[in-house]
């Protein structure tokens, strides 16, 4: 199943981005080099829906165009997020581009005020890898057709993710494909946890804005895939085999206890959003 979709994430619509086993002589070495291949990059899983978000180039604004007030904001934004170099927001948002294992329990547990992950919460972790992959793809079409240049490449900064450069650099930046996976996340999470829910959708808000932290993303390409998680979310509510884990995930979420705040959680506090 995590092999499945990190496929389909690949073939173009969230981190167009794979792993290439070099040819070595040294057969530890290369056994090695395998080994790491293997590993599942994202730990997403097969879509509910699958694809892009019907309509979706009608959904929101052509970029920003050069000397508008809408691309002075991005270019002020972004000059802050080089400003953040080094700080822990910079830090915090390399920690959100990570959708290695179990990525939505790292993120979001702390505002969901219990413990998220494979081992304590299935049914829910199930949900969020499912939905997070309908997330991802929903801008996938739009990211085609508008083909944004990302701010790294235009300013010549790095990125807080200096070793997905390469990959993301033929990857359209508008609408942020990342962005939308960690607000529909918030959203499918304060609909199982409504005590919890400005939390969730606060965390929800900063992990966007993560993305143009990190000079992968405009600011503007942050707030528009807002509206695609939002409106896949709706989608996926009609979808059968989501209505069903949906309602299993909510079962769990019911029985669950607060999780202690640890030293993770009080430096997210610290960092709430950018």
């Amino acid at each position: 199943m995590r092999k499945s979709a990190t496929l389909a994430l690949a073939g173009g619509l969230v981190l167009a981005a794979c792993v290439v086993v070099p040819q070595v002589a040294d057969a530890p070495m290369a056994k090695e080099a395998a080994a790491q291949a293997e590993a599942p990059r994202y730990d997403l899983g097969r879509p509910y829906i699958g694809g892009p978000l019907s309509g979706g180039e009608s959904l929101i604004h052509p970029p920003p165009e050069a000397g508008s007030t809408r691309m002075t904001i991005d270019e002020e934004a972004n000059a802050r997020s080089l400003s953040l170099r080094g700080s822990p927001r910079w830090e915090q948002a390399a920690r959100d581009a990570d959708l290695g294992e179990n990525w939505y329990g790292r993120a979001f547990s702390c505002a969901a005020g219990v413990r998220i992950s494979p081992e304590a919460t299935p049914r829910i972790a199930n949900l969020l890898r499912r939905a997070g992959t309908d997330f991802g793809m929903s801008t996938g079409a739009v990211k085609d057709v508008f083909k944004r240049p990302r701010p790294f490449t235009v300013n010549g900064s790095t990125s807080c993710t200096p070793q997905e450069e390469e990959a993301l650099r033929g990857n359209g930046s508008y609408p942020s494909g990342h962005s939308a996976i960690g607000y529909g996340t918030a959203l499918v999470l304060a609909s199982l946890l409504p005590d919890r829910a400005a939390e969730l959708a606060k965390r929800g808000r900063g992990y966007a804005n993560s993305r143009w932290v990190c000079n992968v993303h405009w600011y503007s390409d942050t707030v528009e895939s807002q509206a695609f998680a939002g409106a896949t979310f709706a989608r996926l509510q009609s979808n059968p085999d989501f209505q069903a884990d949906y309602a299993a995930a909510r079962e769990e979420a019911a029985s669950l206890a607060p999780a202690p705040v640890d030293e993770i959680c009080a430096a997210e506090a610290e960092n709430p959003g950018a």
